[in-house]
């Protein structure tokens, strides 16, 4: 069985088990958008996972703790999974322990949970520590900070998420102006750096900005505010920092811009040590492929050791650009430590989406290619009702993203036409022009050699096979009809003028590649055709 034909075979097992809402579809056709994922828990956002590592107790080791905000009452709940991700048990909630005299006011949103990996300044490896926004409600339902003082709370925990004591505030804001979307980062030598978005720099035009903060006795004391990412124009409004440790470049820095030039992309920088970021009035690199989709809204970063340089992968709640996925079901990743081209893939779990649904998404390497993906996901639909947007349930699931395939539609186009078509790997596909379209991919390859090259496509009702160049090199293949699974063929969108019978072909090929980036050119056939993918597998 090819790549192309697993892959698809795939996908079907996929939405067999998932359950299903309406979303209209070009050519006026309903598809199914499909919820994937087991149910952890009813309520919450904000998920944030941590694997732990550095335990007394060996046997500890291996454990995943998972934090989020519960929506509405006070505390984060904290959950574990000792089986990597497949079951999940209720452990506590964590409380501020520093508020307890003052009616309605607790912990309430943004957590972000890890643990201390060395003895170091006066805390113990091993150590659980939490960062979260504690606010006062006056009553059910009403804004963060309630008109009263918000704060930044430092908690941890040395019994594994059960037990939680509050050990620093870390920053505070007065009069209901918010200093929330806290991101702690544990350095190699033991200091602790907490950012977090601050809106109490109003009277001097900023917006809102990003700012962290500096601990060198394991939380107890911190360091003056440092302005990360600030516009001091009274309009452009960056939030929600998250960071990982990418080994090769040192620490990247993701985070949404509300209120910039494109509203609510997703920016990435990088820094050495963790705690120099530039100059504040630059942005740094958006993420976006070379057709001009890219996140929108409460990123998540990672950076997981897959092949040599590793693979940054963002997460959103929503994504901008062509033929972009509604639901935003879609991660973004790139395989050149964020330079040159990024490309979507299918994330692992797939939720329903509304406005509550998706806020910073988390993700877990389980190791082999396996990633544990955990987000809120609107209520799935009961019989004929519609899917409840009001209300949000926490879902995961493990999946094994392909980082050899390059989606058509994030290719960069000429001659095209994109469109979403629920039959396709990731939703969507590129209509290719009849000879003079041409769809251009920038692909990076760890080491030079000998490439399988497959293009999967479809014609639309007349013989049509693209053409393929690799780095301006004609290269002749084999073409095999590959018929779609009766569940697949389901849901292909079926688009006025088109007489496609549903046969996907693979377009298989070697090409010889250099070390580097590379590109690969599919080109229009005698008549249109859709394409969905380009796979480069390297050959043993």
């Amino acid at each position: 069985m090819t790549s192309a034909l697993r892959a698809l075979s795939r996908l079907t097992a996929i939405f067999a088990c998932a359950a299903t809402a309406a979303l209209a579809q070009p050519g006026g056709r309903a598809a199914p958008m499909v919820m994937v994922g087991h149910k952890i828990t009813d309520g919450g956002s904000y998920a944030t996972l941590v694997a732990l590592q550095h335990q007394p107790n060996p046997a500890d080791n291996g454990r995943l703790l998972l934090a989020f905000a519960g929506g509405g009452g006070g505390g984060i709940p904290i959950w574990e999974s000792r089986d990597k991700g497949v079951t999940w048990q209720f452990v506590a909630t964590a409380h501020d322990t520093a508020e307890t005299g003052q009616a309605n006011c607790d912990l309430r949103t943004q957590p972000h949970i890890t643990e201390m990996p060395v003895s170091r300044n006066g805390i113990e490896a091993g150590t659980i520590l939490l960062s979260a926004s504690s606010s006062c409600q006056a009553a059910p339902g009403a804004a963060p900070g309630g008109g009263r003082n918000m704060h930044l709370r430092l908690l941890r925990s040395s019994d594994l998420g059960k037990s939680w004591s509050t050990v620093s505030t870390i920053a505070s804001a007065e009069n209901g102006l918010p200093v929330w979307e806290p991101h702690l980062l544990i350095l190699d030598d033991g200091t602790l750096v907490e950012y977090y978005s601050d809106e109490t720099h109003k009277p001097d035009n900023y917006n809102q900005m990003l700012g962290h903060k500096v601990s060198h006795d394991g939380g107890k004391t911190w360091g003056p505010e440092i302005f990360d990412v600030a516009v001091p124009d009274g309009v452009d409004r960056p939030g929600m920092v998250v960071t990982d440790k990418v080994p090769q470049k040192g620490y990247v820095y993701g985070f949404e811009d509300v209120s910039g030039p494109v509203q609510n992309r997703v920016y990435i920088r990088f820094s050495r040590d963790g705690m120099n970021w530039g100059d504040p009035k630059q942005r740094g690199i958006p993420v976006q492929t070379d057709a001009g989709q890219y996140p929108m809204y409460t990123p998540s970063i990672n950076w997981f050791p897959i092949g040599p340089k590793g693979v940054l992968v963002v997460t959103s709640r929503d994504t901008g650009g062509p033929a972009a996925d509604p639901a935003s079901n879609t991660i973004f990743w790139n395989d050149n430590l964020g330079e040159g081209a990024w490309w979507q893939a299918p994330s692992p779990a797939q939720k329903l989406p509304s406005q509550r649904a998706g806020y910073t998404q988390a993700l877990l390497y389980l190791g082999d290619g396996k990633i544990l993906h955990v987000t809120s996901s609107a209520v799935p639909a009961e019989g004929s009702a519609p899917p409840d947007l009001s209300k949000t349930v926490m879902l995961a699931n493990i999946a094994t993203p392909d980082f050899h395939r390059y989606e058509a539609e994030n290719a960069r186009q000429q001659g095209t036409a994109l469109m979403r078509d629920a039959s396709m790997s990731n939703g969507a596909k590129s209509r290719l022009g009849a000879r003079t379209g041409t769809l251009t991919f920038r692909i990076h390859v760890p080491v030079a050699g000998p490439y399988r090259l497959t293009v999967n496509y479809a014609d639309l009702g007349y013989p049509a096979m693209p053409g393929l160049k690799a780095n301006g090199m004609a290269v002749t293949g084999t073409d095999t009809a590959l018929r779609l699974d009766p569940a697949m063929e389901a849901l292909r969108t079926r688009d006025l003028g088109t007489r496609g019978d549903g046969v996907h072909h693979a377009l298989t090929a070697t090409a010889s590649l250099k070390a580097g980036e590379n590109v690969i050119q599919v080109t229009g056939g005698a008549h249109g055709l859709d394409v969905d993918f380009l796979e480069a597998v390297p050959q043993q």
